[in-house]
């Protein structure tokens, strides 16, 4: 599925072309907000798994649909997400929690494998009620959010991996580090500054080892024990997840469906939300059914 880039009408008017790869100076100020509130968006922390664990949130709007929550990157934070989080708003209640030693949450002793992390999440979801969530996770979040589905699938109604590493023709360190440098030169600038801040709120000496647990982490392990509904969806320009690995991962899965959107690289939730926005609602469609 090739998802395409429109925006909402004006009034009198039909849908009009948003490129993807866009990044505004708004977009920027509302990403760095946190914890202010900002566009209905609040931040809370609770007590979680012995962590004060930050959770960026948007009010519930009614209608019974099921809360999406999104699972940031490696060494990122709520805060790129903040441009989806918005975009899903209108139709569902919308959770991203910092995970452990990233963005507003405490750090922990040491870093966090994908196991532990999903172990986190779990205990996050479990604090929070949700239900049956739609777990939505990028990049290194993928990683996590297919751990969290295959381990507890009572939790997840629906998955969604966007830009999923984990490739395993890239799976070392200098292989994702080679691909990261690629796509830095294809993303939009203004996303710098969060890049920049979250590596600092992390320390760079931390990072290293969650980079580490990522190229180690066997994620076609997990794929194949999820049986949710799952969409696996990349930018047309995302050298981290390419086309190849995108393909594969869905055929991992049960029931595995990809998308993607055009011109868009590794950061499709950020430079592209309405279309990824849509993506996932078109997801939950059939399952708001049942």
């Amino acid at each position: 599925m090739t998802l395409r880039p429109t925006r909402p009408a004006a009034p009198g008017r039909g849908p009009r072309p948003s490129p993807p790869g866009r990044f505004g100076p708004a977009d920027l100020r509302l990403a760095l907000a946190a914890p202010r509130p900002a566009a209905g968006l609040t931040s809370e922390f609770r007590l979680v798994d012995g962590l004060r664990t930050h959770t960026r949130r948007s009010a519930d709007p009614g209608g019974g649909a099921p809360a999406v929550v999104l699972v940031h990157g490696l060494a990122l934070s709520h805060r790129y997400l903040t441009p989806l989080a918005v975009a899903l708003s209108p139709t569902h209640p919308v959770y991203a929690p910092d995970l452990p030693g990233f963005g507003l949450t405490e750090h922990p002793g040491t870093a966090y494998d994908v196991p532990r992390h999903a172990a986190h999440l779990a205990a996050w979801l479990d604090a929070y009620h949700l239900g049956r969530v739609c777990l939505v996770g990028h990049s290194f979040g993928a990683e996590v959010a297919a751990a969290l589905a295959a381990r507890r699938p009572g939790l997840v109604r629906a998955l969604v991996l966007a830009g999923p590493t984990g490739d395993p023709a890239a799976r070392a360190r200098r292989g994702q580090l080679g691909r990261w440098l690629v796509d830095a030169l294809r993303e939009a600038r203004l996303q710098a500054p969060i890049l920049l801040r979250d590596v600092w709120a992390a320390r760079p000496w931390r990072v290293l080892p969650a980079l580490s647990h990522s190229v180690r982490n066997a994620v076609e392990a997990d794929l194949v024990r999820v049986a949710a509904p799952t969409l696996v969806l990349t930018g047309s320009r995302d050298p981290i997840a390419p086309v190849r690995w995108r393909d594969q991962a869905a055929r991992l899965v049960a029931d595995g469906r990809t998308a993607t959107v055009p011109g868009a690289a590794h950061n499709v939730a950020t430079t592209a939300p309405l279309q990824v926005a849509d993506a996932i609602r078109t997801l939950l469609a059939p399952a708001l059914r049942r």
